[in-house]
């Protein structure tokens, strides 16, 4: 073996044990990695940029464009709401949680579909009182196994058809159901297994980042959109009964006060009503479809709604409004901000915005420019000025453009019309043109860590092909397996696997690729099996948190240890490859 092959496992080495025993970032990790390969002369600059025209890592960076505008129209979160419902048990509530989230990773990048569900799981566990632990890691399972159903579903099989197109002499293409004959059986067990398995393995635990009371309760006003598509529901159906650290005080209709209201309440067109309740329930209260904020001073602002934030600010002693209504003070006109809600002394205030007298210490919440944090972060007017994370004004009326083009773009991959790069290149453009996202909000929702460490790692790649590290670990494998090829394959099947747990899904699959090559070369075979295995146990990372960037964005909110992983996952892994391996060769033959 060669030095530069020397030098190429020992990279590798270094790899595996920054990713398994420290907490460098992954891209941070394979960056360096490549620059060691470039400073030792193992590879070229040309090598060590490939991975950033690949087609396989544009494609994952445009979905992420896609997702943003699923997101901001609502998309998403309606069909959460929808289908989530009120659970019977944790049984019910997994069920009626994976089934939908691996349906939608089938056609929506999984790491995408994982950020937009965690917040809306995070709710609805608080709600119905269900432990985090027992929804957050089954979320990220489900979007593993809805990923492995079509090939835009995870940015592994991206990867690894992107490889294929441009490492084989034939430039095999895949098409978009062509893994599904596999991936499908591995779903449907995969569901099984851990609604089965989640009763004994998974622990009933707080998540690691404590929500604390937030000692501020505002008073907001909301009203009942003409036309909108809470009109007719009762306030259980419409989701108002349970809110997270808020309640529905009263509802004013016409002349008439509803002081005690029941959860069989129907909505009516113009009913106002009166929330009581902390700043982040206001702030997903505000995100809502069917509900606007009452006051009418929110559309009378310069700046369109989508542009816009909500801001904290403190009402200072010397601010010229104290002791006036916010009518009378002609707040908006002043500030060009609108007043959303008041907190006072976390007194209750009886009173419409409008008609509340401002006082010295009154926490307001306004919907306002940006800017507004630059213009009064020293003013005298107010004690203190802050922005509310988390805040985008909502898109509803794009949302049936945003499916539509989501729809779209399926259908076109799907039949073969438009390349999968094409066809989300496409979706994405027109997200941004249509307005159902901007190109800021675009540009803030791609997961650049995640493409730098995938681009990364096709460097490192291709430092194995060229140096023969790749032909001498398959030639090792083939000491194991021997001549006999279903061997082969399932070795081929276990060493993805293993590398996934300790080096990442996408890494797994480019380090694997030219090993897989290699072993079908030597057999004298088609590659393709040996690819599929690839593709599918890179994806199927279930027994560290490292196996699969899910797993780490639910490690935190599901307050788990790494041994929860380790019970629940390998058993999972095994599993996938009893089920993937024996299926590969009769949709792929030798």
């Amino acid at each position: 073996m060669t030095a530069e092959a020397w030098i190429t496992v020992g990279v590798l080495l270094i790899i595996f044990a920054s990713l398994a025993f420290t907490r460098v970032a992954p891209d941070l990790v394979f960056v360096g990695a490549v620059v060691l390969l470039m400073t030792f002369g193992v590879i070229t600059p040309k090598d060590a940029l490939s991975g950033l025209s690949n087609e396989g890592v544009i494609t994952v960076a445009v979905l992420y464009v896609v997702a943003a505008g699923l997101r901001e129209t609502g998309v998403m979160g309606a069909i959460a709401q929808i289908l989530l419902g009120q659970p019977k048990s944790i049984t019910h509530a997994q069920i009626r949680m994976m089934v939908p989230v691996a349906a939608m990773s089938a056609f929506v990048n999984n790491t995408p579909i994982v950020a937009m569900w965690l917040p809306v799981l995070d709710e609805w566990s608080k709600k119905f009182r269900i432990s985090p632990s027992k929804l957050m890691l089954p979320l990220s399972y489900a979007a593993i196994f809805g990923g492995v159903c079509s090939l835009i579903g995870t940015s592994t099989n991206i990867v690894v058809a992107g490889l294929l197109k441009q490492e084989t002499d034939l430039g095999r293409a895949l098409g978009l159901f062509e893994i599904s004959g596999v991936g499908i059986p591995c779903a449907v067990v995969g569901l099984v297994y851990v609604i089965v398995a989640s009763r004994w393995l998974l622990p009933d635990r707080r998540p690691a980042t404590q929500t604390f009371g937030d000692p501020k309760e505002y008073t907001v006003e909301m009203l009942v959109e003409a036309n909108g598509p809470l009109i007719g529901k009762t306030i259980e159906q419409a989701g108002l009964r349970q809110l997270r650290g808020m309640y529905l005080m009263e509802i004013g209709r016409g002349e008439d006060l509803l002081p005690a209201v029941g959860p069989h309440e129907r909505l009516l067109a113009g009913d106002r009503l009166v929330f009581v309740g902390i700043v982040d329930s206001v702030v997903e209260l505000q995100k809502i479809r069917g509900l606007a904020p009452a006051t009418d001073q929110v559309f009378k602002l310069d700046s369109p709604r989508v542009r816009r934030t909500l801001i904290e600010a403190v009402v200072s002693n010397t601010c010229p409004l104290v002791g006036k209504t916010v009518r009378e003070g002609r707040f908006r006109t002043i500030y060009n901000a609108a007043i959303i809600a008041v907190s006072r002394n976390g007194a209750r205030i009886q009173k419409k915005i409008g008609d509340i007298v401002l006082q010295p210490g009154d926490i307001l919440l306004l919907e306002a420019n940006p800017n507004f944090l630059d213009q009064h972060r020293e003013s005298r007017d107010f004690y203190l000025v802050s922005r509310i994370e988390g805040y985008n004004a909502p898109r509803h009326e794009r949302a049936w453009v945003a499916g539509l083009i989501f729809l779209a773009m399926v259908i076109v991959a799907g039949m073969e019309w438009l390349t999968v790069l094409h066809a989300a290149m496409l979706a994405a453009g027109l997200m941004i043109i249509t307005r159902c996202c901007s190109s800021s909000i675009a540009r803030a929702n791609v997961n650049w860590e995640v493409l730098v460490a995938i681009a990364a790692s096709f460097g490192i790649g291709a430092a194995m092909e060229k140096t023969g590290a790749a032909r001498m670990l398959a030639e090792a494998l083939l000491g194991v397996a021997g001549d006999h090829r279903m061997g082969a394959l399932a070795v081929t099947y276990l060493m993805a696997m293993i590398c996934t747990e300790v080096l990442t899904n996408n890494a797994a699959a480019v380090l694997m690729f030219p090993i897989g090559l290699a072993t079908a070369t030597a057999l004298g075979v088609s590659y393709m099996p040996f690819i599929m295995a690839i593709m599918l146990a890179a994806s199927f990372g279930f027994a560290t948190p490292l196996g699969y960037q899910t797993h780490l964005m639910v490690y935190g909110p599901g307050g788990y240890r790494f041994s929860d992983f380790v019970k629940m996952g390998l058993p999972l892994d095994l599993l996938m490859g009893v089920v993937a391996v024996p299926l590969i060769p009769w949709f792929w033959p030798f």
